[in-house]
């Protein structure tokens, strides 16, 4: 008897690219938007419009499907091979919040399964996803959320950890709440920034930024802007402009300023302008050798004189003679939960049990940068998150300073003020979550 023939199985590209673009991010702990932008080229203009949508919707909403596939499947997600679970995520999406109909979603994933993982699991991916195709997206919210409490269904409905939806009903209004973790689920327009002095808002082809004088919105590729390609301009969020911008607005002594943890080098760019301005040069310290390299490049088209320096440095065990300098940025690292709608997969990574050891490094940054700036110097205390823990919390433990009240050096930024810091967040300001808080040394003795 001859054998059943086997199936003929369609390869389609934008999918195929989709699909390892998120075996990267599962697997290897890649950035989507970075593995997203290198593996483009691969595709028309169409398939990759399609091809972000399915990988950044899929990171954004992945708990969601998470729980929408173990239900289907009957199974725990241990038990399934991780690649058959990241074309079931692929499926899920298309299924459940894309113009896909069903019929597309359910053979292209099948072939997907069948020509990347294996013909023996074509069977299950397609018996599962007719299972998630019996629901719409709000039928399985509804099915999901039957037994949770309100900030449960919130956190199953706009896809991210419980931990997050609490942490931020801590320091929002709770009628503010929803809107909040919305907008982290709307990718944002790219915003580009000009180095001051080197390059005009005008050349960045945009729509020009609403508070920062130095930014721009601009659709497409930034580096087809002549000012981004020769240095004199690069990417940055608003909220990053406008700490630094606030920071240099300060009163505070002559001298140097510091950016104490420079890598990439966004803010390094846009201080560094803006101490050529005040008379004076920035030096940028960062750990990692790599990422230093990375800020040398974007301050490499400032010239002499005072051009910006940039250092290996540890900023827990600093290169300077205490009190070297006269402005300190302290843009520490953090859980990044304030920049959620550039890295969808971030919300999923990121765990409870991260906190404890970055708010131990960083009160440990922010007491360097105390001692790094001289008596009546101000150090900017900088987050790209929102949480409390993170924030106000290690600001409090800090000894010999007076805190500033960071909003009246911003006033034109509306809806900012959280007491003496400035709190920024996508809904209210299209911006990441940045907080802010500006401290003066007070005098030794």
């Amino acid at each position: 008897m001859s054998r059943p023939a086997r199936p003929r199985r369609r390869r389609d590209a934008a999918r195929t690219v989709a699909y390892h673009v998120l075996r990267a991010v599962t697997a290897d702990g890649a950035y989507a938007n970075l593995e997203l932008a290198r593996q483009r080229s691969r595709l028309s203009a169409a398939d990759a419009a399609f091809e972000t949508e399915l990988v950044a919707g899929t990171c954004r909403a992945m708990g969601t499907y998470d729980r929408v596939i173990e239900r289907a499947s009957g199974r725990r997600l241990g038990t399934l091979q991780p690649a058959v679970l990241d074309v079931l995520r692929l499926g899920t999406h298309q299924l459940l919040a894309m113009r896909v109909p069903a019929h597309a979603a359910l053979a292209t994933s099948v072939d997907l399964a069948a020509l990347e993982v294996g013909e023996r699991v074509a069977g299950l991916v397609n018996a599962v996803l007719r299972r998630v195709a019996a629901h719409d997206d709000q039928a399985w919210l509804d099915l999901l959320g039957a037994d949770e409490d309100e900030l449960g269904r919130l956190a199953l409905t706009r896809s991210h950890p419980r931990w997050i939806v609490e942490a931020w009903s801590r320091v929002l209004p709770a009628a503010e709440l929803d809107a909040a973790l919305a907008a982290n689920n709307v990718a944002p327009v790219p915003t580009l920034v000009v180095r001051p002095g080197l390059a005009d808002v005008a050349e960045l082809d945009g729509v020009p930024a609403r508070w920062s004088p130095y930014g721009a919105h601009r659709e497409g590729d930034p580096g087809a802007v002549p000012a981004v390609a020769e240095g004199r301009a690069g990417v940055q969020d608003e909220g990053s402009q406008l700490v630094a911008l606030a920071l240099a607005r300060a009163e505070a002594p002559e001298g140097p300023w510091l950016d104490l943890c420079a890598g990439p080098g966004g803010k390094s760019a846009l201080l560094a302008g803006l101490a050529r301005q005040d008379g004076t040069r920035l030096v940028a310290a960062e750990l990692q050798e790599h990422r230093a390299r990375l800020v040398a490049d974007n301050l490499r088209a400032y010239p002499e004189p005072n051009r910006p320096v940039t250092i290996v440095a540890d900023g827990t065990r600093p290169a300077w003679v205490e009190g070297s300098f006269a402005r300190v940025l302290a843009d520490v690292p953090c859980t990044g939960l304030g920049a959620l709608r550039r890295r969808p997969e971030s919300r999923w990574r990121r765990q409870p049990s991260d906190l404890p050891g970055l708010t131990a490094l960083q009160r440990s940054l922010l007491a360097t940068a105390i001692t790094s700036v001289r008596p009546d110097g101000v150090v900017a205390y900088v987050t790209c998150s929102p949480h409390p823990d993170e924030t106000s919390a290690v600001v409090a433990d800090a000894e010999g300073v007076t805190v500033l009240d960071a909003p009246a050096l911003l006033p034109e930024v509306p809806d900012a003020a959280a007491g003496p810091f400035v709190q920024l967040w996508p809904h209210r300001h299209g911006t990441d979550a940045m907080f802010l808080a500006l401290l003066r040394r007070d005098p030794i003795g």
